[in-house]
């Protein structure tokens, strides 16, 4: 019983200040738009890279630009949660706030990969193998790793005790951080078809539907979108700074 009190009140104050910071700052959802431009330059220009003499350098350019945009938009919901509103300025100075955090990060994921595919690759000697190998890594990660872009703007950690204290947020809260994710997700799926797979998404994709149904389609995955990523900071940060009795006790205190 005090689990599912916990799990309304928790998320019915976590509904409320989603919603007041989204009406604040609802200008994020054309991030969206720049972040797709912004990708289009990039992967234009890691291809041209690709096919020049400085081709060895097209993987560590695209690592870096990468996790900048990450970084970018991980500091605007940050100033959303911690100031209430975010400005151009906060978008630009962003792309190097967490930087090199973000790209610790992938790095020990790129090592992780590698040693994985080292250690299987005679049990991999087929493409079915092998594709279902990628898959389960993916589901891995999107469950045990699900609130790393949090933990990233929200704790002061290394790279790699960032990932060890996002493991260990799942395993102390799997139930209530799962549970309005899910439903999150559920909406988002039902409503646009898009279903998100990689847990440092931050826009979702522009297929140049150019229709009056598919630009309000996207319009309405990116008005969702952004308030998924809001309420996840909101919920991860009471989460994380308190435990299922203190919300209990504390409830109880101001009734």
């Amino acid at each position: 019983m005090s689990l599912l009190n916990d799990l309304f009140y928790t998320n019915k104050n976590t509904f409320k200040k989603t919603f007041n910071l989204f009406k604040n700052n609802w200008l994020i959802i054309f991030t969206g738009l720049l972040y797709t431009t912004l990708n289009l330059l990039l992967y234009g220009f890691v291809g041209l890279i690709a096919r020049s003499i400085l081709g060895i350098l097209s993987g560590i350019v695209l690592f870096i630009a990468t996790s900048a945009m990450i970084s970018s938009y991980l500091y605007l919901l940050d100033n959303i949660l911690s100031r209430e509103k975010f400005d151009l300025d906060d978008l630009k100075e962003g792309f190097k706030i967490y930087l090199w955090k973000i790209y610790g990060v992938f790095f020990i994921g790129w090592i992780a990969k590698l040693f994985a595919s080292l250690l299987l690759r005679p049990m991999a000697s087929s493409y079915i193998i092998s594709g279902l190998f990628s898959t389960i890594i993916t589901v891995l990660i999107l469950i045990l790793l699900n609130p790393l872009p949090e933990a990233i703007y929200q704790k002061i950690y290394s790279p790699w005790e960032t990932i060890l204290y996002a493991f260990d947020f799942i395993k102390n809260n799997w139930i209530e951080w799962f549970i309005p994710n899910v439903i999150f997700m559920g909406i988002l799926y039902l409503t646009t078809g898009e279903y998100l797979l990689d847990i440092f998404t931050i826009n979702l994709s522009f297929n140049f539907d150019l229709s009056i149904k598919g630009i309000a389609l996207y319009a309405i995955g990116q008005i969702l979108f952004s308030f998924i990523m809001i309420y996840r900071g909101v919920l991860f940060k009471t989460l994380s700074t308190s435990t299922r009795r203190k919300r209990n006790f504390m409830r109880n205190m101001y009734k």
